[in-house]
């Protein structure tokens, strides 16, 4: 009797300890919340947050590097974008003397450029992780509130000189895509 005893709190410890290991592994090898959302809530909520991600670099300082400049780019398109659009619209409808015979032509066209840049000043990763079964390196940095004013402050210019760069080479934007539309209808 004696030894069933000892036989069972050998096993129910052996049962115990895997789960336990199990349950610590698990836990270890999580992935994050902020991963799965692509939204990261920091303890400072006078803060901007960018999450940058890098796949198949298996070069891996290069990964990281490359996960944290994309996070940058994140908070640089969310405070300082540039977007222009033009939309040119043709139609006509023309009827030569009989009324029931008509011709009718329509062209549309559309362009979106869209520019952002930056001097981000105190950004610095705060949080990142691997995925090592999809080889993807995730990083977050953190931008402070204060530094974000000082950047907006500091950009107005920069701004300013963005947009008449922008209007004075929106001709030639469409002029590229209409001769890549020429292309594309040559027989």
């Amino acid at each position: 009797m004696l030894g069933t005893t000892t036989g069972w709190k050998q096993i129910t410890a052996v049962v115990v300890g895997s789960l336990f290991v199990t349950l610590t592994i698990s836990a270890c090898e999580s992935t994050p919340t902020w991963v799965k959302t692509g939204t990261y809530t920091g303890q400072d909520t006078k803060a901007f947050y960018g999450i940058g991600e890098v796949m198949g670099v298996h070069n891996e300082p290069l990964a990281w590097d490359a996960a944290g400049n994309r996070a940058r780019a994140q908070i640089v398109k969310v405070l300082s974008t540039y977007t222009a659009y033009l939309m040119r619209d043709y139609a006509a409808s023309t009827t030569a003397g009989d009324f029931k015979k008509t011709t009718d032509e329509q062209h549309i066209e559309e362009a979106t450029k869209t520019f952002a840049a930056a001097t981000l000043n105190g950004v610095r990763p705060v949080d990142r992780y691997k995925d090592e079964k999809k080889g993807i390196y995730y990083v977050v940095v953190k931008m402070d509130l204060e530094d974000v004013k000082n950047m907006l402050t500091q950009s107005k210019e920069l701004n300013s000189q963005m947009r008449d760069y922008v209007r004075q080479n929106a001709d030639r934007a469409f002029e590229r895509l209409e001769k890549e539309e020429q292309k594309r209808e040559a027989p």
